[in-house]
């Protein structure tokens, strides 16, 4: 059975459509901005690293932190937006998000590294109600048949800001940074400068948490009006975690987030290898930009070729030649290890947006419940980096990426056969 949504876009006829498209629209800057924020963290990680003069695995608790928020904070946003709505939801979301940008000021004026932990964790709390509510609205805001595309075509904007950030970091964190001497300690001077790009990240969102909370969106009911859920069962079940599709898509998710993440996080290391290209920090991080526009440029692409190929055999393509990347990587060196790790990203592009979308797959009622699943499993992101960082500290960098390549396994399983189940 499909989302009900569809019925309601009927209901609403012509001008329910063009509210549709109005609030796609909409949406794509929200996408956007925590696309922007999240690829930042890979700048912050080589930074603080030098700072504080952090180990592999103390500089991945930055991403511990951040994707722990997911763990924490999912499920309690999946009941927040099912009482707020979506519109609500994401203008709460972007509330939180500002205040845990602006707490890097105080975490920079005492220079203590738990400090920006606990910047960061506001922060993405924030962003976890975002991702939580927007998600299923763009899965909503349409046919169910043209989820995947539709979401992938947002998605693309996500890694839009993911392209842009890395040369933001680099001119505003890492550059100045290297410059960062004067009258102050030396952890002292480098903390400060992260104060001005997150004061400036931090009134973007709360201007933009105005302006959402004065435009006119389309509402889905369906998603958040408990009266339905006795009226469309779905084949007896009664809970979104009776549906196989979206309990592997949560491992997929898990794994998925934790591969992606733990490439990003090690690309200013990786480069910066003697055997790889010997780059130092801030002109590494211009290269970001290749791993983080290619998921961009690929999002596009897959969002046109989902619509005529089916979305899991895409997926599982794109998690194959992933992987056979990354293995490259591992056993290879110079330019040919640099271009097929930063190469990689092209073929991450599609997997978040088409595995979100073929676990939420006719989930009805449950949609809110399978989203809050879904979004918890973004905690991935902290397991899988951390997990790396270990590895890297005890076995070597270039060896510790056969982590990303298991990842990449299990989601060639749930793109061939895992959604269909």
């Amino acid at each position: 059975m499909a989302l009900s949504a569809p019925s309601n876009a009927s209901a609403v006829s012509s001008s329910g459509n063009d509210n549709y498209r109005f609030a796609l629209v909409s949406l794509t800057s929200l996408f956007f901005m925590w696309g922007f924020i999240t690829c930042l963290n890979d700048i912050l990680i080589p930074h603080l690293k030098s700072v504080f003069s952090l180990s592999y695995t103390e500089a991945m608790l930055i991403q511990f932190c951040f994707f722990g928020a997911y763990f924490l904070v999912s499920l309690p946003a999946g009941n927040l937006v099912k009482k707020l709505g979506y519109q609500k939801g994401i203008v709460t979301g972007l509330s939180i998000a500002s205040l845990g940008c602006a707490l890097f000021y105080p975490a920079a004026d005492f220079a203590v590294y738990g400090l920006f932990l606990g910047a960061l964790f506001v922060l993405a709390s924030g962003i976890t109600i975002l991702q939580v509510a927007a998600n299923p609205y763009v899965n909503a805001l349409g046919s169910v048949e043209t989820a995947s595309s539709r979401l992938n075509l947002t998605q693309a904007f996500n890694a839009l800001g993911t392209t842009v950030a890395p040369f933001f970091g680099a001119v505003l964190i890492l550059s100045v940074a290297s410059g960062a001497t004067a009258d102050l300690s030396h952890a002292q001077a480098e903390a400060d400068v992260v104060k001005l790009p997150y004061l400036l990240l931090s009134g973007m969102l709360a201007v933009l948490a105005v302006i959402f909370s004065k435009l006119s969106l389309p509402k889905i009911v369906e998603h958040t009006e408990p009266a339905q859920s006795g009226k469309i069962t779905h084949n007896g079940k009664t809970s979104a975690m009776q549906s196989m599709h979206l309990v592997l898509g949560a491992v997929g998710i898990f794994v998925y987030v934790g591969a992606e993440v733990s490439i990003g996080s090690f690309l200013v290391s990786f480069l910066g290898e003697e055997s790889i290209a010997g780059l130092k920090e801030a002109d590494a991080a211009n290269y970001i930009a290749y791993y983080w526009g290619g998921a961009m440029v690929g999002r596009f692409i897959g969002s046109a070729v989902m619509q005529k190929i089916p979305a899991g055999t895409v997926l599982a393509f794109n998690a194959l030649m992933a992987a056979l990347l990354v293995l490259v990587a591992m056993n290879t060196q110079g330019v040919v290890a640099m271009w097929a790790i930063l190469a990689v990203g092209l073929f991450n592009s599609i997997m978040f947006p088409t595995i979100f979308s073929l676990a939420l797959r006719d989930l009805g009622p449950h949609t809110s419940q399978g989203s809050g699943i879904l979004c918890l499993a973004i905690v991935g992101g902290a397991i899988v980096p951390l997990l790396q960082g270990v590895m890297a500290d005890n076995m070597g960098l270039q060896p510790a990426f056969i982590l990303p390549v298991i990842c990449y396994a299990f989601i060639l399983f749930y793109g061939a056969k895992g959604a269909k189940m």
